[in-house]
């Protein structure tokens, strides 16, 4: 339980770089990223994760039609840029701090 916890932090910092690298991302596409990484995450996971990063304003999104279904894609914010830079600060020190 504790770990999930854990996890699902990294999954939101990987959202964010993704979201601000790739200018823009969608969920199906997120969710295949996070599984080529070992992340196990159900849709029922990441929609709510994506949901809550637009709300707090980490993300914005915008709805577009592709091939007659309409997709959400999710893009940084300026704010959701300032956290991931601050995060990679945080992410940096405690890497080389647990893995030394």
């Amino acid at each position: 339980m504790y770990e999930r916890k854990v996890l699902l932090g990294f999954i939101r910092a990987h959202i964010l770089h993704h979201a601000v690298k790739d200018r823009g991302i969608y969920g199906v596409e997120m969710m295949e990223e996070l599984r080529s990484h070992g992340y196990s995450i159900s849709p029922g996971t990441l929609y709510p994760i994506l949901h809550e990063m637009d709300r707090d304003g980490a993300l914005s999104c915008k709805e577009i039609k592709v091939k007659g279904k309409i997709r959400k894609v999710y893009s940084a914010t300026n704010k959701g840029e300032e956290v991931l830079q601050r995060l990679k600060l945080f992410i940096k020190e405690l890497s080389e701090e647990v893995l030394e």
